[in-house]
């Protein structure tokens, strides 16, 4: 190699690392999403769906099916189907591509995991420009399909799509919580089942279950295994009783309020009905309903999603035959602190759409994530489990109606359970609510579960839990989980924010410096021609 090669090489290479360091303050993300005039029909679109279904082939039919009907409508847009069976494993997948821009183009996902992915900059498509669009829009003139109007999505399910003042979502399916109670048992205990359940009952009857025989079995129940009360979603139970008693969780602008002295004063309590036997939880003992179904649990709590696996005639039960126990299953409102104001959580999945450097690309999702609420998907979805309609369009339909109104016609369509579970959504959706949505508002939902968690295995282990144990608990929930430092930690790349002036100096420094190198290099390379 020639002198003057080894010196280009190092200058080059200077050179290089220069311009490196001016790009590592962050990465420019993807423009702005601006709606285009006219949807172009002369190309062809292919995009990425990704759902989740609860290992239940009758919604996985129902997706395939809305995919081929749309693609009909639509012959120049394909789409891709990704089916995964838990909303955690969307997320996760989600964070990963979201730094190598290649996220879905259509996703069925939480608020909460919605506001993490907007750490990302342009990540996730505001759709409020899309919402009002003449031609494209909700009820949009040139739909191909009839789609409901903006006034036909039921509001309250609508505005849980909202965070910072922008829809970046339209709801998919809506449920709640219920609890499915063994009402056989609760009435063989000498106690009268209300129409609204109260914690002092649920507690009462809970604890007056666990007397035993002699030989060790179980009075109600004659067996040797009995749960009286179990909850599936620790998070929601923390959360919505934080909610009846008016106490902190969080503010709408991410301050943390969970760790206070009511949080504490429930988990006393809950400790206690664990020690005596009456109280556990999905993660530590099992599924609530194989409990209920085999006689071995009285209130089981989980979504009105999961009906069709609650009760002696559930379809989709999965124990044994022989392991099944005849009972009169009654459907009830989660309990309450004050039954005169109600308080229960709405939750259920959504659907958002990704930014892409195609515009008409991105449209085409859109077309598509709007196609979901159309009655015949809508309908179809809801009928499988306890899930609701998010449309007054699909809910008031002679179709959906004359669907409520065989209850218990047969123990599969229109079981009888899961038709009630749905009912008691629709019959208190002015009395849901739903918890602020931001950068790790999806980690503190976490938290507020695992304080119950732990607190339950704590216990059952017979350790001490007092006012140290407390303290510790929070301590080490808190850092688990990171809360108050957002998720920004999630992604491989983010903004910075404005750079430092010191930086700037030094970068101009460099610049100036790759500058008078080039101009080097190019005198030197003329010198060595005339040679």
């Amino acid at each position: 190699m020639s002198r003057f090669s080894k010196k280009l090489a190092l200058l080059c290479a200077v050179g290089t690392l220069s311009l490196s360091l001016t790009g590592c303050h962050g990465s420019k993300g993807l423009p702005e999403f601006t709606v285009p005039e006219e949807f172009d029909t002369s190309r062809n679109y292919e995009i990425t769906f990704w759902a989740k279904n609860d290992t239940n082939k009758t919604q996985t039919e129902i997706y395939k099916k809305a995919i081929a009907d749309f693609e009909a409508l639509y012959p120049n847009i394909t789409v891709n189907l990704n089916l995964y069976t838990d909303y955690g494993k969307i997320y996760n997948d989600v964070i990963t591509n979201i730094s190598t821009n290649t996220t879905p183009n259509v996703c069925i996902t939480y608020p909460d995991h919605i506001a993490t992915y907007l750490t990302g900059q342009n990540t996730v498509v505001p759709l409020d420009d899309l919402f009002a669009d003449e031609k494209y829009g909700l009820g949009g003139t040139d739909l191909a399909y009839d789609g409901p109007a903006r006034e036909e999505v039921i509001p309250q399910f609508l505005n849980e799509c909202s965070i910072d003042g922008h829809y970046y979502a339209v709801p998919y399916m809506r449920s709640t919580e219920a609890c499915y109670v063994n009402k056989t048992y609760v009435e063989n205990l000498g106690y009268t089942l209300p129409d609204v359940l109260t914690w002092d009952f649920i507690w009462e009857v809970s604890e007056a279950a666990t007397a035993q025989n002699a030989d060790g079995t179980y009075v109600v129940n004659g067996q040797n295994v009995l749960i009286p009360f179990i909850y599936k979603s620790t998070d929601n139970m923390m959360i919505q009783m934080l909610k009846q008693k008016n106490a902190g969780y969080s503010t709408a602008d991410g301050s943390i309020e969970l760790f206070n002295d009511t949080t504490t004063d429930l988990l006393y309590g809950i400790a206690g009905h664990v020690k005596s036997g009456a109280f556990s939880t999905f993660k530590i003992s099992g599924y609530p309903a194989n409990f209920l179904n085999a006689g071995q649990c009285i209130f089981a709590i989980d979504s009105t999603a999961g009906a069709t696996w609650m009760g002696t005639g559930a379809p989709l039960s999965d124990i044994s035959e022989d392991s099944l126990v005849q009972f009169e299953t009654a459907v009830r409102m989660i309990p309450q602190f004050d039954p005169e104001h109600p308080e229960m959580i709405s939750q259920g999945p959504s659907v958002c759409v990704f930014n892409k450097s195609d515009s008409q690309e991105v449209l085409a999702s859109w077309l598509f994530a709007q196609y979901l609420l159309t009655n015949d998907v809508q309908i179809a979805y809801s009928e499988t489990e306890g899930y609701v309609p998010v449309t007054s369009k699909a809910q008031n339909s002679a179709e959906y109606q004359d669907y409520l109104s065989e209850c218990g016609a047969d123990n599969i369509t229109h079981y009888a359970v899961k038709i009630e579970a749905s009912k008691l959504l629709l019959d208190n959706v002015d009395n849901t609510f739903v918890t602020p949505v931001f950068n790790g508002s999806a980690s503190l939902r976490d938290a507020s579960g695992q304080l119950i968690e732990n607190v339950v295995k704590s216990t059952r282990r017979k350790e001490t839990v007092d006012d140290t144990y407390m303290q510790k608990l929070y301590s080490d929930v808190e850092s688990l989980y990171r809360l108050g430092q957002g998720s920004d930690a999630s992604f491989g790349k983010k903004e910075l924010g404005a750079m430092p002036r010191a930086s700037v100096i030094l970068l101009s420094t460099l610049a100036v410096t790759w500058l008078l190198i080039l101009l080097y290099v190019g005198r030197e390379y003329l010198k060595n021609r005339k040679k």
